[in-house]
């Protein structure tokens, strides 16, 4: 059947549009017609399920259009908006041919499967009117809003009344009352039992990140979703929308204060040119032309549906449904990749392919992707379950570069740099909508990322006013807000990677974590694991990494070596997260040992040693590790073994960065001027140091070593300046022989002079010349004068009491503190 343009048929009668009632009959022979390769209509059941009273739109593939009338696809896809209505009104044809539905309910076309996506820069006043289908991100949703369709009119002058009234976008009354005889055209009265409501949402989309041109900020478009689409979209979804580009009126424009009284003053006729001159475009009203672009969505899908969609961690799927999304071969690729003995390598190295080592940290990534269980008490306090990581290290190590993998991967990532975020970027703003001036929130990076991952980098550069904000974001879990009468709050269920740079620049090996990093002890806390990246000259490392980034660089896309596809990932990972393993009995024993045992070393080490309180936040983040890596491995319960690894990713994150070389000269030096300025006061922060270091869990030296940074002076011996392990040992020979001396009570043997002399008798085979003998006694002295003032390891006394006393008169006596713990 050809497709004709409208014709008027007579002046003064209503315009018929002939080619939209042609494509209205069209469309209802194809809902009538369209079969399923099994030979039923498809639609029928459908327009069955229309009955159901919250249900109101028929949603049509447009594949299956263009596969029954081409021409029809065509001119639908051309003249979307001018048939719109016709085709709704096929729909209820459709409706009530194949069930009992009410007379004056509305029904309305929903068209997905469009085959061209456009980006929102490439819509033009070329494409008004068409059916297009444009993806975007959701930024911000307004609440949903009955809009009038179609007034009834009442005319208070002669209580006549006019039907149907059409309205668009705004509140548009009838411009005269219909009654002949009455000239009535400002006093109406809406009847609101007999217009017609639907239900409206505004929604303001904008560009992706990997759509934009260089140079140029992300556009944005608003949104208007009716009946059935309303709350489809959330604040951070990557939707595909379809539907036309409308003009609207700018009422926002209009309302502004000024405008109104400017575009009214219009010059008329030859004398205003004569007084005021030519006045340019203001005088021929270009104001008043306050249109704007707006999108008029009749569908809103996910982006990317077979990956769980809006969020990678869709709680309410199950493991049946996310079947029915996969074909055989990726459910059996699923199969075949949960049935892996190397799955935990594998993992890491395809989803970091173009990073040289760093295997821990993609370990712990990884385990962030895969995340702990979310857990409610009876009470109703949420348990998180998202793993929050922080990556600290020196220039070039790969920091933003384990970010940037990590948004390209997750569908719902959002990655934000903290020196550009402020507190209501990161968290959520209120604003003040332009046309309804009522307040709505603006989602910030956290809320953006519900149920994915935000990546924060620079996140030492953040003002302390900012880190403030996202405490509750991180261990609650929710954003509270209560600004210009709006109190919320909103859901941040996200895992936070993020990023820093120590203090100096470089990581100094010499102080602690806390020492390094510009962070405050409550934001550390919630981090479950850290990870320091150090950048050290090693000639291996150097040239694997060297061969790596050149290889990459000169071989672009063989170079990348996968095991396993990002898409295989996506669904491994949707199809994992579906598992909800328990605790047994044998690893609930074994995590309280662990945690035990971390917080004796932690606790033995003195405060200032450790790399941080080890607290019960880093309990709960070795039981969400644990939990990760059952589910990595498709485990209902969680084992042993799971925990094991989970206690030593985390234990390396309780940093055991090498410690530097023990520079004894310059403490002696140190210890002098002490004495010189204060009398005999020992330097505060430095009580109990090296028992953490003993333990081997401690980040460095802790304030003992400050000019350690190979400057000291030249001429300072060879002998004076020992490795960390040779320091400790010779310490723990010490620690040994004194103690052995204690239980035997032999008071001789603990003496200075005798403890001294007893070093240099073991050491006699190593001693050639008198030259090194005495060397070796200086450096025993110093030793012993390291473990008494800086490290109280050892205590001195003297017989008439403690050493400085007033009945001092013997030579001193040494003594092991009874509180330190040798280990080796």
């Amino acid at each position: 059947m050809d497709l004709v343009q409208p014709t008027q048929e007579n002046a003064g009668q209503m315009v018929k549009d002939e080619l939209a009632e042609k494509c209205q009959k069209l469309f209802q022979a194809f809902l009538e017609e369209y079969q399923t390769a099994d030979g039923e209509v498809k639609y029928v059941h459908d327009a069955e399920e229309l009955i159901r009273p919250e249900r109101n739109t028929l949603l049509v593939s447009f594949t299956d259009l263009e596969g029954f009338n081409q021409e029809l696809a065509t001119t639908i896809q051309e003249e979307f908006y001018r048939v719109y209505p016709f085709l709704c009104r096929a729909v209820r044809n459709f409706a009530r041919d194949h069930g009992n539905v009410p007379v004056n309910k509305e029904f309305y076309l929903a068209i997905q499967d469009l085959p061209t996506r456009h980006k929102i820069r490439e819509l033009s006043s070329l494409r008004i009117g068409s059916l297009v289908r444009i993806s975007a991100q959701v930024v911000r949703t307004h609440p949903v809003h009955p809009e009038l369709v179609s007034g009834t009119f009442l005319c208070l002058d002669c209580q006549g009344v006019c039907p149907d009234v059409p309205q668009q976008f705004k509140y548009a009354p009838p411009t005269v009352c219909r009654n002949p005889v009455c000239s009535n055209r400002a006093r109406f009265h809406l009847d609101t039992h007999r217009s017609k409501f639907i239900d409206f949402q505004k929604v303001r989309i904008q560009e992706t990140q990997a759509e934009l041109p260089r140079g140029s900020i992300p556009r944005s478009l608003e949104v208007i979703l009716r009946a059935e689409a309303v709350e489809t979209a959330q604040a951070g979804d990557r939707c595909d929308i379809t539907g036309s580009l409308i003009v609207v009126p700018d009422v926002s424009q209009l309302s502004t204060a000024g405008v109104r009284a400017e575009t009214s003053s219009r010059v008329g006729g030859r004398q205003g040119y004569e007084n005021e001159g030519l006045r340019g475009l203001k005088a021929l009203g270009v104001r008043e032309l306050s249109y704007r672009l707006a999108f008029l969505a009749c569908h809103v899908a996910p982006t990317n549906p077979r990956f769980g969609g809006k969020e990678l961690r869709d709680e309410d799927q199950t493991a049946e449904s996310i079947k029915s999304q996969m074909s055989v071969q990726e459910w059996e690729k699923v199969f075949e990749m949960s049935q892996d003995k190397n799955l935990y390598h594998n993992l890491g190295t395809s989803l970091f392919p173009t990073i040289h080592g760093n295997d821990e940290v993609k370990r712990g990534i990884l385990l962030m992707l895969f995340g702990g269980v979310p857990k409610t008490t009876m009470e109703g306090t949420s348990l998180r379950g998202d793993v929050n990581v922080c990556i600290v290290g020196d220039p070039s190590t790969a920091k933003s570069q384990f970010l940037k993998h990590v948004e390209e991967f997750s569908p719902r990532a959002v990655y934000t740099s903290g020196k550009a975020s402020s507190a209501a970027g990161l968290t959520a703003a209120v604003v003040r909508d332009e046309e309804s001036h009522e307040f709505v929130i603006e989602a910030g990076a956290l809320m953006l990322a519900d149920n994915g991952v935000c990546c924060i980098d620079e996140f030492d550069k953040m003002e302390t006013r900012d880190q403030v904000a996202i405490h509750e974001a991180m261990e609650q879990q929710t954003i509270s807000i209560t600004k210009a009468g709006v109190k919320a709050t909103l859901n941040a269920r996200t895992s936070i990677l993020a990023a820093a740079n120590p203090v100096g620049g470089r990581y100094d090996r010499s102080k602690s974590l806390k020492q390094n990093v510009n962070l405050s002890a409550p934001i550390m806390s919630r981090f479950d694991l850290f990870f320091i990246l150090v950048d050290d000259c090693n000639e291996v490392t150097d040239y694997a990494i060297a061969r790596r980034i050149v290889d990459l660089h000169s071989r672009i896309e063989n170079s990348v070596d996968r095991l396993y596809s990002l898409d295989e990932i996506r669904r491994y990972l949707l199809f994992a997260r579906q598992f909800k393993p328990k605790i047994s009995g044998e690893s609930e024993e074994f995590i309280v040992e662990q945690y035990k045992r971390l917080r004796q070393r932690d606790g033995s080490g003195g405060v200032a040693t450790s790399a941080w309180r080890i607290t019960v936040r880093q309990l709960e983040s070795m039981i969400r590790l644990s939990e990760g890596m059952a589910r990595m491995h498709c485990c209902d319960e969680v084992q042993p073994k799971h925990v094991k690894e989970a206690f030593r990713l985390l234990n390396k994150s309780i940093i055991r960065v090498e410690t530097p070389d023990i520079n004894l000269e310059h403490d002696q030096e140190m210890e002098e001027e002490e004495e010189g300025e204060n009398g005999h006061d020992i330097p505060n922060g430095v009580n109990g140091q090296v028992n953490g270091q003993v333990n081997d869990h401690t980040n460095g030296v802790t304030g003992q070593t400050n000019g350690v940074n190979d400057h000291a002076d030249s001429s300072s011996k060879p002998s004076l300046r020992l490795t960390f392990p040779e320091y400790r040992r010779i310490s723990n020979l010490l620690v040994l022989h004194l103690r052995r001396a204690e239980e035997a009570e032999e008071e001789e043997e603990l003496k200075k002079s005798a403890v001294i002399n007893w070093y240099l008798k073991e050491m006699e085979s190593e001693i050639d010349s008198e030259e090194e003998l005495i060397n070796k006694k200086s450096l025993i002295e110093k030793v012993l004068h390291r473990l008494v003032h800086y490290d109280h390891i050892l205590i001195e006394l003297s017989q008439g009491g403690l050493k400085g006393s007033e009945t001092e008169t013997q030579e001193e006596v040494l003594v092991v503190n009874p509180n330190y713990t040798l280990e080796d």
